[in-house]
């Protein structure tokens, strides 16, 4: 076996482990943000939190998801009071969204919480080695889409 086939196989390894580390996590955090929150949706959360307003077209490409998909998981959030549909200025037919306040709090708890453990794994790393590995993270995600 050559040796770029094995690191492959290595990185393939590395990968399903924090895929599904990450899973579990999500399972914690999204039960941190709402008793009735389904796991997928503090990803969603995530982004609505970073755009601070966004089109559900716009999100639904960001994410790579159908726009149906996406409009029955933004329901779910709604009903939940963490998410508002609004009517997009420049176009009526769209609607903007973005968190409540309600979901803007709980979002925030429970990233602060998230983001402790994540400092909590990563404190004993070199400075660089962190700005590294997320450098590299973010290259692999780029490349992906």
């Amino acid at each position: 076996m050559d040796e770029q086939a094995e690191t492959l196989r290595e990185v393939e390894h590395e990968l399903t482990a924090l895929l599904r580390r990450g899973r579990a996590v999500s399972w914690e955090v999204a039960r941190e943000v709402h008793p009735n929150l389904e796991p997928n949706a503090y990803g969603l959360l995530l982004w609505l939190r970073r755009y601070e307003s966004v089109r559900l077209t716009d999100l639904a490409a960001r994410l790579g998801i159908g726009k149906g998909t996406l409009s029955r998981q933004i329901r779910a959030l709604e009903a939940l009071g963490l998410v508002r549909r609004a009517p997009d200025p420049s176009d009526r037919r769209a609607s903007q969204l973005s968190l409540t306040e309600e979901g803007q709090q709980r979002f925030d708890a429970a990233r602060a919480a998230r983001l402790g453990h994540i400092r909590r794994v990563l404190e004993s790393w070199p400075a660089h080695d962190v700005a590294e590995f997320g450098r590299l993270l973010a290259r692999f995600n780029d490349a992906w889409s």
